[in-house]
């Protein structure tokens, strides 16, 4: 089993930032691809980012790109996701998951492990 816990959410006021941080533990982190996935309330969860196994490659859906930066640190087991420009409608649950694969997916079926969520509320 891998142990995935989120921190680092919280309430902003629009345009500031927040720091998300995803602590691995359980197996080898550095084995699988990572996504960031978001739910906001009476909404599905979408996916907001993935990076493969050693980070050689990035993704980013389009509401976020160029405001989200998405990294992994494989030596201290832990994925992030940089937030900046934060606007109202990026309030959610924000999750991240590990597949047990080289690449990312946005598709949240392909995922198999999940973190317990952080919240994060951002203020207009």
């Amino acid at each position: 089993q891998l142990q995935l816990v989120e921190s680092g959410g919280g309430t902003v006021q629009a345009g500031g930032s927040l720091r998300l941080s995803c602590a691995a533990s359980g197996r080898t982190f550095s084995s699988y691809a990572m996504g960031w996935f978001r739910q906001a309330p009476g909404k599905e969860r979408e996916f907001v980012s993935g990076i493969t196994w050693i980070g050689g490659s990035t993704g980013y859906a389009d509401s976020v790109k160029g405001r989200f930066t998405i990294s992994r640190d494989n030596a201290k087991n832990t994925l992030y996701l940089q937030m900046n420009s934060l606007k109202p409608e990026d309030t959610a649950v924000y999750y991240c998951a590990a597949r047990d694969a080289l690449d990312y997916s946005d598709y949240d079926g392909a995922y198999d492990y999940w973190g317990q969520g952080t919240q994060v509320t951002v203020s207009s």
